[in-house]
Order: structure tokens, then sequence, then C-alpha cells
């Protein structure tokens, strides 16, 4: 395997992935830290700081931050997820000592000033309006809060409006200076690199303002066993909307749990292409839905999997219950042996395909690390997908897919008792 990984005293691991075949490079800051974090006061701070983070540093302004990227035709980017943050960017090969030059100066030394944090809050109040705007997107959010509850994991990335409107400078650059720690951050690099000069560059870029001055151990998010709400419900939302947008959410597997890839099969063969089992009974057979989906998520001590579908308002009843009827199906009969063949070579195929650039790369191996602290090989996790049975299948089906389900729901309606009734069946 060509993946490497140095640690340093101060805690900060560096892992790279060389592929010679390229003229690119990918490099990302991993940062351990999201929404799950954050207490109800500073909601949203992961998301806002990232925001922050590119509007300057004392060496170069915002204007100077992006064009440095992009005059080189490079594209650099962040997201912020429950559980990390990520900074990235990628460029031809040759010019990726100044892309981890420019990274790497705002995680050290962004100002993080007055006003910047008034003009940014703008723009993050107009991206919560744009989700609220959006009902296929804020269907999501609403589960997550039906489901988990006003705790951590259950809050909006985004945080509130009033939240984002109370948040004061000072507040989030403590947060940043608290959480952006060497033993929290992962360097990932991927592309026609060597590893012993990608140590070099980033270990001088680095240690201005002397950020590596300390000694620490790579922190990975301990598995504490979440607690969901004991009684699961459905979340409403009331718009007009020509759709209603449904999720319908069962309790899944934590990252650390060895049932993942079966899960994944799972997910794949109920909703993960056209040929899966919910879009052939709800788009195909029945014309009730045009996007219909499911995905088994993991976090650290908790997992959901999860089934999306729009459809007329007056359909959404029916689409309930076929998801219910389904469900209730595979977790007595199992699947076939052909839809677990196809759903293994879906997801072993869109893994494969995943991997054909270097910032996909860099994704693998930084969100590896910076979830689990290992990073399996590509083999390794192939083989692991190739080895599900359809036996472990309905295992795991016949477990999870019984439970109580929560479903959220944005759309035109005034009550929930019937979609109560028909998940209480």
């Amino acid at each position: 395997m060509s993946v490497r990984r140095t640690v340093l005293s101060s805690g900060l691991r560096i892992v790279t992935e060389e592929v010679s075949s390229v003229r690119s490079a990918a490099i990302g800051i991993w940062v351990n830290v999201g929404s799950r974090d954050e207490t109800p006061a500073v909601a949203g701070a992961s998301h806002f700081l990232e925001h922050l983070l590119f509007k300057g540093t004392p060496r170069r302004t915002a204007l100077e931050i992006s064009s440095s990227i992009e005059s080189v035709g490079g594209e650099m980017n962040a997201f912020t997820s429950k559980e990390y943050t990520c900074f990235y960017a990628r460029v031809i090969d040759t010019d990726l000592p100044m892309a981890v030059d420019v990274v790497c100066d705002l995680i050290t030394s962004s100002l993080v000033t007055a006003s910047d944090v008034d003009a940014e809050r703008k723009v993050v109040l107009e991206e919560i309006a744009m989700r609220d705007d959006d009902p296929s997107d804020l269907v999501h959010d609403l589960f997550s809060d039906t489901y988990y509850g006003d705790i951590p994991i259950g809050r909006s990335i985004l945080g509130s409006v009033q939240s984002i409107n109370d948040m004061s400078r000072n507040a989030v650059f403590n947060y940043y200076k608290k959480r952006y720690l060497p033993q929290d951050l992962v360097v990932a690099v991927a592309g026609n690199i060597k590893h012993k000069k990608v140590v070099e560059i980033v270990q001088k870029a680095l240690s201005r303002d002397g950020f590596l001055n300390v000694s620490g151990t790579p922190q990975v998010r301990p598995n504490t066993i979440v607690k969901t709400r004991s009684q699961q419900s459905v979340g409403l939302i009331h718009r007009k909307t020509e759709q209603a947008h449904m999720f319908y959410g069962l309790e899944g597997v934590a990252r650390n749990d060895d049932r993942r890839f079966t899960m994944g099969i799972l997910s794949a063969a109920l909703g993960g292409g056209m040929s899966s089992r919910l879009f052939q009974e709800i788009r195909e057979k029945r014309g009730l839905a045009y996007s219909v989906y499911s995905f088994a998520q993991q976090f650290a001590g908790t997992g959901v999997l999860g089934f999306y579908a729009g459809s007329h308002p007056s359909k959404a009843l029916e689409v309930v219950e076929i998801i219910r009827e389904v469900l209730a199906d595979v977790a007595e009969n199992g699947m076939t042996s052909a839809e677990i063949t196809r759903a293994k070579g879906a997801v072993r195929g869109s893994l494969v395909l995943s991997q054909e650039d270097s910032g996909s790369r860099m994704s693998r191996i930084g969100k590896s690390e910076i979830v689990y602290g290992e990073i399996m090989s590509f083999d390794e996790i192939l083989n692991e997908i190739s080895s599900v049975t359809p036996e472990a299948v309905r295992k795991v089906a016949s477990e999870f897919l019984l439970q109580r389900p929560t479903l959220a729901l944005v759309g035109p309606f005034t009550q929930t008792k019937k979609f109560e009734k028909v998940l209480e069946a």
C-alpha cells in the first residue's frame, strides 16, 4: 500500500498516498471538531469558524488566500460535519508547497476580526435561510432533531438564527484556539508526491507562530454510546410545497461496529440505485416519487439507517406504508442472492470509481485517520464488502428493520396522526 503515516511529538498526524500516475496533488487538513462538540450557546460555531478562517491572516488577505490557489488553476474549499471539519486544496503537483503553506496559514494564524465576524454572520444566516427554502435538505435536519432530541448530535450543523446572531467574536475566537490544536489535526496529502518531502513542507508551514511547540497525543473521538429519545415520533414542518418530503429513519450501527459493511450492503440493496427494492416498488411500479434513496450513516457511539422520498402530498401516506411493508418483508425473509450481488457490485464499483482523482484519495485517507485513527487498505475494504453474505444481511435486517421508526415530514400537513398510526402498525 502506498499510504504512509508520520506522527509528530505535538500529536499532529501526517498521512500521504503516492499516486505517481497523476500530475495533481491534494491537501486536506482535518480537524477533530464538529457540531456535536458545541454547547447550545455556541451552536453552529464549528461551521461559522470554517467560514471565518478564509477571511485573512497576518500574511494574506481574504482575496490573496483565494487568488493564490485560483491563479494556478487549483481549487480550494472547506466543509463541516457533525464530527470533523476539513479544509482542502487541489493543485498541480509542482504547486503543492504553495497550497500547503496557504491552507496551513488558515489553521495556525487566522485573525477572526470582529468586523469579519459581523460580515460573515450575514452569510451564515443566508445559508440557514437557503436550507429552510430547500425542503429536501431541511427534512434531514428535522429528522436529526426528532430522532436525537436536543443534544449536540441532534442539532443542525449550521446552528440556529438565534445562536448565530448571539455569537460574539470572543466566543468564536476562543473556540478556535481551544479546538484547533496539533493533537486534533490530520494533514492528508495524495497525488504525485513523496511522503518525506510532504512531511518537511507541512512541518515548516505549521511551525509558524509556535503552533507545533507543544507535546500531545493524537486524539480520536471515543465511541461513547449515544442515547436517543425513548419514544420515537413524527416530526413535522408545515410548508406549502408541491411535494411532501419524507425521511424515514431507524437506529443503525455505530462507526466502530464490524457490521457497518453489512449495513452498507443492506442500505444499497434497499435504496441505493434504480435496481434497489424501494426504487422499484415506489417509483418504477407505482410512479409515486421521483427521488427515492437510502443511506447508512455512522457516528461515534450511534448510527442511522435512513430512507428519503419525495412525493405528491396526497400520496405521502402510501409511500410511508410501502417503505414500512418493504422493510418488514426484508426483515422476515431477507433479500435474494441477486439483490445482494447487485448491491455488493454497486458498492465496490462506486468505491473504486470514486478513487480516480487525488482529491478523492486524500479524502479517504484523511477521513479514515481522523475518524478511526487508522487507515484500512483499499484491498481490505473491498474484501470486507465481498465477504458480506445474504445470511449476514438477513440477520442485520431482522435486528434493525423492525424497530419503531422516526419519521420527518416537510410539506402541506397540519397533523401527524395518520402517519403515527402507520408507524405503530
